[in-house]
């Protein structure tokens, strides 16, 4: 994203949308290792959290209130149908009165034809008598997506021991893997950043590993840090924590990712950007609760020094007495309030011990990024969004210049990424390779658009003619950008507001 560009309005803040109810399956089973459960991977057609791991589940649908449940009416009845359903349709394994009576050829039929749309799961089991028994499903907890999300789920979980006789596989498509993991080795592969695990996944392994059912349920059904099932502390990996904050930035974002790291001798607040009391108290309710275990807040981190990224950084001072760390350019940038006794960052510097700064020009003037050297992570700022793409604005943006960065950020094969407007990315090297592609075709449209030449606005309406006209006044930005960067290398002129191609 970027600074507010003139003509462009503050998005309000967007409207609460009511969470869908869901059901998901900690499945698990005791194995030579001790205990193991199965995860999936989210492919990355799907909108929501794509890339990560997560137990088999989905969302509640209509017909699932007709599916028959032995012990179950209602509401929770309709929630272990979802669940005996998803978890046949993600991994074949079919929880159910009669199952051990089905072949493998009719499971695989009934599997494929559910997935396809053409068979409905109650007439797949009245068919084969086959009935759900809700004792094989434990309740073990509800969580709520919090309300800054645009997709929402009332999700129940359930705790199903994994049967004999059956087995899990994972078919390409939604998902793109699957596989029985110790509850130990998933925690280590969440620890070093291996793997992220939003906090519906993580607590209920967490309580496996430390006991077995039935002693773990009552910690499963009680995770902390939550209210009303909604969780309070998001830690992707161990020692990355976001708080999305809500600030004036452009759309389509509305929030700014707070990242607050790990780092010796406590944390560092990166990018606290809410001008707004009831966000900056978010943060401060964060905060509070990690000191209060010892992980005191101690410095603040800036990417760079745009208004949508520094908003906070004044009450965070004054409140933890942090000292602020930016690079020397974003520093000179800050008002005058704020520059005061910045310490000055240097390229290639090792942060809190663990945290490499990168500079990574383009977007904006003294922009950083910070690679974790242990798990090869990169808290990213403006450097990409999963959102929409940056916006350039020239005189301070420079496409030449932002390129090299995502290019220098890419060499160094990064694992996950973490933006300042939306989610995570968890293979960051795909997510590069998809920025500068898209940076290739969008310029490749704009020398297209040169060839019958025009000024900006009528370049920017044939290269950006795949935009919604309301964001013109944005892409223009980005658009005189790409044309500054294609007349330094000769292939662009301009003359009295008019551009053409060479």
């Amino acid at each position: 994203m970027s600074q507010l560009i003139h003509g462009v309005p503050v998005p309000p803040p967007r409207p609460v949308v009511a969470p869908r109810a869901a059901s998901s399956v900690v499945l698990w089973r005791q194995g030579p290792a001790g205990r193991e459960l199965f995860w999936v991977r989210r492919g990355a057609p799907l909108r929501f959290a794509a890339g990560f791991h997560a137990f088999p589940g989905g969302k509640v649908d209509g017909e699932d209130a007709h599916v028959p449940v032995r012990g179950e009416t209602g509401e929770r009845a309709a929630a272990v149908a979802a669940a005996a359903r998803e978890l046949f349709e993600e991994t074949g394994v079919l929880i159910v009165d009669g199952a051990e009576q089905l072949s493998r050829e009719a499971r695989d039929e009934a599997r494929r034809a559910l997935l396809a749309g053409d068979l409905l799961f109650r007439d797949f089991l009245s068919g084969h008598a086959l009935e759900i028994d809700a004792a094989d499903f434990i309740p073990a907890g509800r969580w709520v997506t919090p309300a800054i999300s645009p997709v929402r789920f009332d999700a129940r979980t359930f705790l199903v021991r994994f049967p004999q006789g059956e087995r899990a596989e994972v078919w390409p498509g939604e998902l793109s893997g699957g596989e029985w993991i110790a509850t130990g080795t998933a925690l280590a592969r969440w620890h070093s950043g291996e793997v992220l695990l939003h906090p519906p996944q993580l607590w209920p392994i967490q309580c496996l590993d430390r006991a077995a059912p039935p002693a773990c349920l009552d910690a499963m059904r009680a995770p902390p840090y939550t209210e009303g099932g909604v969780p309070r502390r998001v830690e992707f990996q161990e020692g990355v924590f976001l708080q999305p904050l809500r600030t004036p930035t452009l759309p389509p974002a509305t929030h700014t990712n707070c990242l607050v790291l790990g780092v010796e001798g406590g944390l560092a607040v990166v990018d606290p950007g809410s001008p707004y009391p009831e966000e900056q108290a978010l943060l401060e309710g964060l905060l509070d609760e990690l000191a209060a275990e010892g992980r005191p807040p101690r410095q603040v981190w800036l990417t760079h020094a745009h208004p949508d990224h520094v908003g906070g950084v004044a009450r965070l001072r004054e409140r933890y007495g942090v000292s602020l760390r930016a690079h020397a350019d974003a520093a000179g940038m800050l008002p005058a309030a704020l520059a005061r006794d910045v310490l000055p960052v240097a390229d290639g510097e090792l942060l809190g011990g663990r945290w490499r700064a990168l500079h990574t020009p383009g977007h904006a003037r003294g922009h950083l990024a910070f690679r974790d050297e242990r798990s090869g992570a990169v808290a990213a700022g403006d450097l990409l969004s999963t959102l929409s793409t940056i916006v350039i604005d020239p005189p301070e943006g420079d496409m030449a210049v932002y390129l090299a960065s995502l290019a220098r950020v890419r060499a160094l094969e990064p694992r996950t990424l973490y933006p300042a407007h939306g989610q995570p990315a968890p293979d960051g090297v795909r997510a590069l390779d998809d920025y500068l592609a898209h940076r290739r075709l969008r310029e490749a449209k704009v020398a297209a658009a040169l060839v019958p030449g025009g000024t900006l606005t009528e370049v920017t309406a044939r290269a950006y003619d795949d935009t919604p006209p309301a964001v013109y006044p944005i892409a223009e930005r980005s658009c005189l950008a790409s044309l500054l960067k294609l007349r330094a290398e000769g292939r662009a002129t301009e003359q009295g507001g008019r551009w053409r191609s060479t």
